[in-house]
């Protein structure tokens, strides 16, 4: 007797009375996504009896997936965007970084909410009598070990490890409005009060220098546009008393009040001009935008210059101070060189505040995805951390982290202290150690240091088929090399307790044998 097959079933088409002109029509009219096509393909095919069950359930599944398809929108998160990059587009520029590694960095850098926001001066929103002198002072003195959620990254993903670090910490997504927040907002529009206060992003009231105009139009005197509607609008019509009422003046905030939070915040060290951050985008942060609408990366993200972190004389933004001139002139100036002004006060109060910060060192925590050399990167970010703060480097290939892990070896550690001793450095000349052929690094600032790697894998389970899938993508595998920051005890250490000294038996007397 012979098994049942599908030996037969050789001409498929032969077989399908459907034509295709009516499965398009069926496409065109049918209303139940697909179910009505697929059941009459079923009734219309004249071989369906010969086909086994195994045959038939896969013929069901295969014109299931042709004709019913259906799509889902979900939330753009790190993890389908990273899947994205590596299946469909530039795996690259993401340094063929998995989610498994993507994972393994945020962990073992211990990449976590900071808590709540601190501000120099305290809220941002406030217009405090503080004077320049002042808050310039508490810029230099207010940032520093003392902070805590505060994390450095090297970023060359061009913005992806900073995306899945500032997911971990809270800050990636837009805080949405709530309900009594956008009811007043309506109820303040119907009472045609349009002109309500706004936020810049370097924490300057938009309305300082507004003036309420007919209709509900608020003018900005500082904006060249809007100075120039506010002419048009009033030249030649004479508008009557009671529509050119003139809004109250609230003192300008300082152009030093620094709109950065003290915790939770990213330090990003970057090798150009601007930092590269363009799939920051894709969750509505613009990088290179200076007047940004209201985003939790605005007042989180610090970055900073490999220039500006080694030698910040150099660099004109921080050494140069905006020239200072009283309140009253600047009141006189036309609206494009008043904002000029103001903009280069802000811009240089921002620059001060990011590398005294980054300077003062303190941080919870170093996570790099870089191709650079990475005994470079440690020789300048490790005295920044404290004490205990994880280090995490990842690479696409093992070769550069295993020469950085040569650096940290049980050998170098041992000869380290009596090289000290013989070059004379102190605790402080040691742990900013500029590097030579026999100790790139100060070995002792890092101990468990070790490299890792992880990769799930798919298998496919059948009976008597199980096997890891075939056909995934290749690439790099991707490596991490991670360790801890110590600070090498000072001084002389010595063993102390109770010691019990055993005494010697005496020799016995060979007489008495």
């Amino acid at each position: 007797m012979l098994a049942c097959s599908n030996r037969e079933v050789i001409d498929e088409s032969a077989r399908q009375t459907l034509t295709q002109p009516e499965i398009e029509a069926l496409k065109r009219d049918g209303t139940a996504a697909g179910k009505d096509i697929i059941a009459k393909l079923m009734l219309s095919h004249t071989a369906l009896d010969q086909k086994t069950s195994f045959s038939l359930a896969k013929y069901k599944i295969l014109k299931t997936k042709k004709y019913i398809r259906r799509f889902q929108v979900r939330p753009l998160d790190v993890a389908s965007f990273g899947k994205w990059m590596l299946d469909e587009k530039d795996a690259s520029r993401i340094l063929d970084m998995r989610e498994e590694m993507l994972s393994l960095v945020g962990c073992m850098g211990n990449v976590h909410y900071g808590g709540e926001d601190i501000f120099l001066g305290g809220d941002i929103a406030t217009n405090g009598p503080a004077t320049d002198q002042a808050l310039l002072d508490e810029i230099h003195t207010g940032a520093g070990p003392s902070m805590t959620g505060r994390w450095m990254v090297i970023d060359d993903t061009s913005g992806f490890l900073v995306a899945a670090m500032a997911e971990r910490m809270g800050i990636l997504y837009p805080e949405e409005a709530t309900e009594e927040h956008s009811s007043a907002m309506v109820a303040d529009g119907e009472n045609g009060n349009a002109a309500t206060s706004t936020r810049r992003s370097d924490g300057v009231d938009a309305d300082a220098n507004a003036t309420s105009q007919p209709g509900g139009m608020v003018v900005d005197r500082e904006d060249p546009a809007t100075e120039g509607a506010l002419s048009q609008s009033t030249s030649g019509t004479s508008l009557p008393k009671q529509h050119t009422r003139q809004k109250s003046q609230q003192p300008r905030p300082s152009d030093f009040r620094i709109p950065y939070s003290q915790t939770n915040t990213l330090t990003l060290i970057h090798s150009s001009n601007q930092p590269n951050l363009s799939f920051l985008n894709y969750y509505n942060f613009d990088a290179n935008n200076p007047n940004h609408p209201p985003h939790p990366m605005v007042t989180h993200l610090l970055p900073l210059s490999w220039l500006q972190l080694i030698d910040p004389s150099l660099d004109t933004a921080y050494s140069t101070p905006p020239p200072v001139f009283p309140p009253d002139e600047v009141a006189t100036w036309k609206p494009n060189r008043r904002g000029n002004y103001h903009r280069k006060r802000r811009r240089y109060a921002r620059t001060r505040h990011i590398v005294d910060a980054a300077r003062a060192g303190g941080f919870s925590g170093l996570v790099c995805a870089s191709t650079m050399d990475a005994v470079g990167i440690l020789r300048h970010t490790l005295p920044l951390l404290a004490g205990g703060a994880p280090v995490v480097i990842y690479s696409a290939s093992p070769e550069p982290l295993i020469e950085l892990s040569d650096c940290f070896s049980v050998g170098r550690r041992t000869a380290w202290p009596a090289h000290a001793q013989a070059a004379g450095l102190s605790a402080e000349e040691a742990e900013r150690w500029p590097g030579s052929d026999e100790f790139p690094v100060n070995p002792t600032l890092l101990l468990g240091a070790s490299i890792q790697t992880s990769r799930v894998r798919r298998w496919q389970v059948l009976p008597a088929r199980t096997h890891p899938l075939m056909t995934e993508r290749g690439g790099a595998e991707g490596y991490v090399f991670t360790g801890w920051r110590a600070r090498p005890a000072e001084g002389k250490v010595e063993a102390r307790g109770k010691y019990k000294r055993r005494r010697k038996e005496e020799n016995p007397d060979p007489e008495s044998l």
